[in-house]
């Protein structure tokens, strides 16, 4: 796929956000439209059964809280939830991170949810806060219903939607770095019957990094229209244009990690940025049958590509000078042109009946996606051995502009994933304490991956039938205590370096947890116990570096808090804490560099301990109503090597602040400080020779306004 989405950037991306200030002239005035008060889209594979009686800890992550701190992206939004973990992004280029210990697969973009379709598959850069209404950490056993995702947990980003009242703003940032930002959102009706929408952000940035610059252009226009009062169809369009150099980071020789300053870039100015379009489409329907019934379904298509070459340090311990010349760093040169389509779709029937005096909520539902991946890399290494200098630079110093390699194929292949499941769920009301959920889904999944290089073909067809139960026990109005299980299944993608098919994950797990409730919502708090295991899990090949290794089986187990609480009418403090334990549970030898992994290994990147405080305070500052907000993060120490236990990333502490003043009434100020204290931290890492540095002290601020 090869396409342009938007050019000239800056002036189309300034031209956008101005156009939302404008009036619509296909809109009624106020006065003469019969407004909706608010516009709201049911979501896929929840029923009719209440969050508070489900078996099951479930996290939201509001709008106004991202806002508060003037978090621009999902994946640093993720903080405010327990039990997530940063992982392998490469240098910012996708969105990655493992919920209760499990990631998937390390060498491409983490699966999640965007109002029920997953968008995990591809590759659509980072996503942009900037449509974000809310977002849904939906953890523990749940794969009998969504299939094909990681036992640690689902996550659903649900969008802002059309609106039939004109409401919008416009913002303009400017920070440290020279980082600059515009971004607007406008909605309005066009009819009695129709609304739309469009929020999006255009954002030109540079780094702590040596020579790194980036920029992204994030667009999305939505619609929505009531066919009548029990019915209703959403459209929304995504179109993503995001530009930033490969960064693997920096090199940590034997695991000092004060030896190279956090801004080494060891990459080549001259390649250019890897350059990655996004181009989606979601169109669904919701309908009320009646009073107890209703219907939900729709489809999505959704095409990405990620293109561009890169230079990175040579992990291979065979062709890398730094073991035998300290400070010569040796580099391989890739050129990647990865395009993938996705389109898939769902319906499902969801509503209650009653039966001797106990109420059945029934959920019975079918989804299917057919995903292509043509993946092309070419490559270019030193030789194996002492001796071979060609393309290095100094540790300390790298000098840039040396004549680039040529470099040759190395991966051209296709691969083609087809997947039909059926699901049903039945969450029983024996009493009003007692609730008990039996649920099952059956997957049929066919894989076929041709290698254009040697003309092979390899085909896997697999089946999987996972179950799901659980009981909760509403003691009162504010006490919830529940217990659930669940088997469940994942398809690996992709192959091995030797361009073999990997076996699927086949994972259970098992969660407990009591969720409390008071002062009519002012206090809500989930406490959760789980276990969960899996088999034939990815991880990072150290050697081989893009590509995956089998291992075997893994399991993580932990607590978790996540809370919420309205100290007073001005007050609101935030709270999430997890103790997991991420482990291989058997033995591995690899065979390239001949170490054994044991059993009882770290799985990587994934701290023990962690957890966010985050306060705001409403208050009178010079006569200005103004919010203050203080957030606090902690990470513990991480495995920053998988084959080798000694290579830890530090844990540390950031202090993220800010300030919002209301200048008028539909103007806002707004002060933000990253890394108040100026902490050095690693947020992850996939060898010690590709570590990524956090981001060093950093301010911005915004002019914000509202209308």
């Amino acid at each position: 796929m090869k396409y342009t989405l938007l050019t000239p950037k800056h002036s189309l991306a300034i031209a956008v956000m101005l156009a939302f200030n404008q009036p619509v002239s296909a809109a009624n005035d106020a006065n003469d439209v019969e407004h909706i008060a608010v516009v709201t889209q049911q979501q896929a594979y929840r029923g009719n059964v209440p969050l508070k009686e489900l078996p099951q800890s479930i996290d939201i992550i509001s709008d106004e809280l991202l806002d508060s701190l003037g978090v621009l992206s999902f994946q640093n939004a993720l903080k405010f939830s327990s039990g997530i973990a940063s992982q392998n992004n490469f240098g910012g280029l996708w969105d990655s991170f493992a919920i209760r210990g499990f990631a998937g697969n390390e060498n491409a973009p983490a699966g999640y949810l965007v109002n029920g379709f997953n968008v995990g598959r591809g590759f659509s850069g980072t996503r942009d806060a900037s449509s974000i209404e809310s977002i849904e950490v939906l953890k523990g056993p749940g794969s009998a219903l969504y299939g094909r995702g990681e036992p640690g947990g689902t996550i659903n980003v649900i969008t802002k939607k059309p609106q039939f009242a004109r409401e919008g703003y416009v913002e303009a940032s400017i920070g440290s770095d020279d980082f600059y930002r515009i971004e607007g959102d406008f909605t309005d009706a066009i009819n009695q019957d129709m609304a739309f929408r469009v929020n999006g952000s255009y954002q030109d940035a540079g780094s702590f990094r040596d020579t790194i610059t980036s920029q992204k252009l994030a667009l999305t226009p939505s619609f929505a229209y009531h066919i009548n009062a029990d019915t209703s169809v959403f459209y929304e369009l995504e179109l993503v244009d995001q530009e930033a150099p490969f960064d693997r980071g920096i090199v940590v020789p034997n695991y000092q990690l004060d030896t190279v300053p956090i801004n080494t870039f060891y990459g080549e100015p001259n390649d250019g940025p890897i350059d990655i379009e996004a181009l989606g489409h979601q169109l669904s329907l919701q309908s009320k049958l009646n009073q107890n019934w209703s219907l939900n379904g729709g489809v999505s298509y959704r095409d990405s590509s990620f293109e561009g070459y890169s230079t990175e340090v040579e992990l291979s311990a065979g062709r890398q000078l730094l073991y035998t010349t300290p400070q010569t760093v040796s580099r391989q040169r890739r050129h990647r042109d990865y395009d993938t389509t996705d389109l898939s779709g769902r319906i499902e029937l969801s509503g209650q009946i009653e039966a001797s005096d106990i109420t059945h909520h029934l959920l019975l539902g079918s989804d299917a996606y057919q995903y292509r991946y043509h993946q092309q890399m070419q490559r270019w290494r030193t030789a194996w051995g002492a001796g071979d200098t060609r393309y290095s630079v100094d540790l300390l110093n790298p000098q840039y502009g040396e004549t680039p390699p040529e470099v040759a194929p190395v991966t051209d292949r296709t691969e083609e994933q087809q997947s039909f499941g059926v699901y049903i769920q039945d969450q029983i009301d024996l009493s009003e304490k007692w609730k008990i959920l039996l649920g099952l889904r059956f997957d049929d999944y066919q894989n076929e991956l041709e290698n254009h290089l040697n003309g092979s073909i390899n085909k896997i067809q697999q089946t999987a039938t996972s179950p799901r139960l659980g009981a909760t026990y509403v003691a009162n109005d504010n006490y919830t205590a529940y217990v659930s299980y669940s088997e469940g299944f994942r398809p690996n993608g992709g192959t091995d370096v030797n361009g073999n098919a990997f076996d699927p994950e086949a994972s259970r797990s098992y969660e407990a947890g009591v969720k409390y409730t008071a002062n009519q919502g002012d206090i809500n708090a989930n406490f959760a116990i789980f276990h969960a295991k899996k088999s034939n899990i990815l991880g990072s090949d150290p050697v081989n570096s893009g590509f995956s290794i089998a291992l075997g089986e893994a399991s993580s187990e932990g607590v978790e808090l996540d809370m919420n609480v309205n100290l007073d009418q001005y007050t609101l403090l935030t709270l999430s804490y997890a103790f997991i334990r991420a482990k291989t549970d058997n033995s591995l030898t690899n065979v390239d560099w001949d170490i054994e992994i044991p059993a009882g290994s770290q799985l990587i990147n994934i701290p023990k301990h962690a957890f966010n405080i985050t306060a705001q305070r409403d208050t009178q500052l010079f006569g200005y109503e103004t919010a203050l907000v203080a957030s606090v993060t902690y990470v513990g120490d991480r495995l920053g090597e998988t084959i080798d236990p000694n290579y830890q990333l530090p844990s540390y502490v950031k202090v993220d602040i800010s300030g919002i003043v209301n200048l008028q009434d539909n103007l806002t100020l707004k002060f933000i400080i990253d890394n108040l204290l100026d902490k050095t931290y690693y947020d992850n890492s996939y060898s010690a020779l590709w570590t990524q540095p956090g981001t060093p002290r950093s301010a911005r601020v915004s002019m914000k306004y509202s209308f």
